[in-house]
């Protein structure tokens, strides 16, 4: 991780977020290809329906794993960064963070085999709890690397979880008899957890597992620290991997499987790009910024030239993405899904509104500010159940996709308002 840097270096900074980024674009590349080689292997190969059923397997994981690694591991990259590993804090911070993430998955595992709603068996759920404990266990070990800075073992891990992941995938679908569809997702959950293997190797190579063979226990005070991240990814779960998984189960339920994968096609395709932009900044941009929360105008300078950096360069590749449409399509998924050429324009607007606006929320938690960071996350389901409940019954299909562009474009303009009136304040208190 870069060091902390004054204002007046502000261009530097902003470069090294552009060097950082194109550092990590073999790993998010082959990440990538492992996304659009999972839907196009399940869009061509499974039943009618099988693409949503991919991504709502995909979100329930999400809504297990969300706590840990939305919550305690982005906070474990800032109180980590600055210590050496193998220390007394550097352990007693990590070892915080895996009790946290047993509690957490206890609860998650409670919450799954209680969940009346959901079509899976009891050994079926247990297959799921294991894959999710074993993402979370090399996600805390990826989160390690990070906060040492080894970025390049990092690449390396999301290039791991990706390719395995693809190959629980492909041994079920590909040449010879098929699996039944939820073996199949199964098999990828399980497949990207034994990325904890090599996690395990490139961690005790870079050093961060250093001396936790000597037992440290938790700090009261690493709990809370990282409890305050924990509750912000409690907002993400409530307002943003819940509702996603609701939105699509009502949606499933409504315009039935067929139907259903057309508007799947748009938000998988969404998700492809979706993950390397959310990578770049958690990896590249968040560290830096964390490392500048106690310089607010260095802070500042460094979000406005990323900004300046990110708006156009996402205008530029949402186009093209947009322009290519008809040939993305049937491509990553199937020509039966190219009816969702019909969504895209909305699609694309509200996802780039919604990486802008996560250049903002980051500074919440970077700053640890919980209450906003929650109440950010509320208002804005709020608003988004709110268009649904006007657009779907109007538009159909298309009025999902346009209440996504409405709201993430109403949460930039209020982001942009806020971090522009909280700019003067700071000016007038100068």
């Amino acid at each position: 991780m870069a060091p902390p840097i004054s204002s007046a270096r502000a261009v530097p900074v902003w470069r090294s977020f552009v060097r950082g980024a194109l550092g990590t674009g073999v790993g998010l590349a082959a990440r990538a290809a492992g996304a659009i080689a999972v839907g196009k292997l399940v869009a061509t190969h499974a039943p009618a329906g099988g693409l949503t059923l991919l991504a709502q397997v995909q979100g329930v994981m999400a809504l297990l794993t969300t706590l840990p690694i939305d919550g305690t591991h982005v906070g474990l990259v800032k109180y980590l960064a600055p210590l050496p590993p193998g220390s007394r804090r550097y352990r007693a911070w990590l070892g915080a963070a895996g009790a946290l993430n047993v509690a957490a998955l206890v609860l998650g595992a409670a919450v799954l085999f209680g969940w009346p709603g959901l079509a899976a068996t009891p050994t079926q759920r247990a297959v799921l709890v294991a894959g999710v404990a074993l993402n979370t266990a090399q996600a805390l070990l990826g989160t390690a690397l990070l906060a040492a800075g080894r970025l390049r073992a990092y690449v390396g891990l999301a290039v791991a979880t990706a390719a395995l992941g693809t190959a629980g995938v492909a041994a079920g679908l590909g040449p010879g008899p098929h699996w039944p569809l939820p073996t199949v997702l199964l098999a990828y959950a399980v497949g990207q957890g034994l990325a904890v293997v090599p996690a395990l190797v490139m961690a005790g190579r870079a050093g961060v597992l250093r001396g936790l063979g000597h037992w440290v226990a938790p700090s009261r005070a690493a709990l809370r620290g990282l409890a305050q991240f924990g509750l912000m990814a409690v907002g993400n779960i409530v307002f943003g991997r819940a509702v996603d998984v609701a939105v699509r189960a009502a949606l499933l339920n409504h315009f039935g499987p067929a139907r259903t994968d057309v508007w799947q096609a748009a938000a998988k395709l969404s998700d492809n790009y979706t993950m390397v932009v959310a990578a770049v900044l958690s990896s590249v941009f968040y560290p830096q910024l964390a490392a500048l929360a106690g310089q607010p105008a260095a802070a500042r300078a460094y979000l406005r030239g990323v900004l300046g950096v990110l708006a156009p360069a996402l205008a530029v590749a949402l186009g093209i993405v947009f322009v290519a449409r008809d040939w993305l399509l049937p491509l990553f998924f199937s020509p039966r899904l190219l009816a969702a050429r019909e969504l895209l324009a909305p699609q694309v607007l509200g996802d780039w509104a919604k990486f802008l606006s996560w250049v903002f929320i980051f500074q919440l938690t970077a700053r640890a500010r919980t209450g906003r960071y929650v109440a950010v996350q509320a208002a804005s389901a709020v608003l988004y159940a709110g268009l649904l409940a006007g657009l779907v019954p109007a538009l159909g299909l298309a009025g999902a996709v346009w209440a996504h562009a409405l709201r993430y474009g109403a949460l930039l303009l209020g982001c942009v308002f806020f971090w522009l009136r909280s700019g003067r304040q700071e000016l007038g208190q100068g």
